[in-house]
């Protein structure tokens, strides 16, 4: 079910990126997709009942359900790495809007349409 949302989150986030003009609704829409992406993978490492991967000699070797600690892994680096980009994109932004005095892609380029 999770799983569902999290591809509903990352259209809505390929929607925005196609459809908006605005600089910061557009780093908005590539965060909703990151979202989207690190729910997904989050969910693929999901065990119902799934215990913490810690082998001690308490454990009862026959009930071994534990949960895959690489996709938490893997989405905790892309978070840290989502921050950072968002922050470049919008230190961008700010150059953009000094630069041009606008952050909308149509008066950037010089589109009359």
């Amino acid at each position: 079910m999770i799983q569902y949302f999290s591809i509903m989150l990352i259209a809505i986030g390929i929607y925005g990126l196609l459809s908006q003009k605005n600089l910061v609704k557009l780093i908005v829409s590539l965060n909703i997709m990151e979202l989207g992406v690190n729910i997904f993978i989050i969910s693929i490492g999901y065990v119902a009942d799934g215990k913490v991967p810690i082998l001690s000699p308490i454990v009862n070797k026959s009930s071994m359900n534990f949960v895959d600690p690489l996709p938490q892994a893997l989405v905790l680096t892309a978070i840290v790495i989502g921050v950072g980009v968002t922050a470049l994109a919008l230190a961008l932004v700010l150059k953009v809007k000094e630069s041009y005095g606008t952050i909308e892609l149509d008066e950037i380029r010089g589109d009359n349409a």
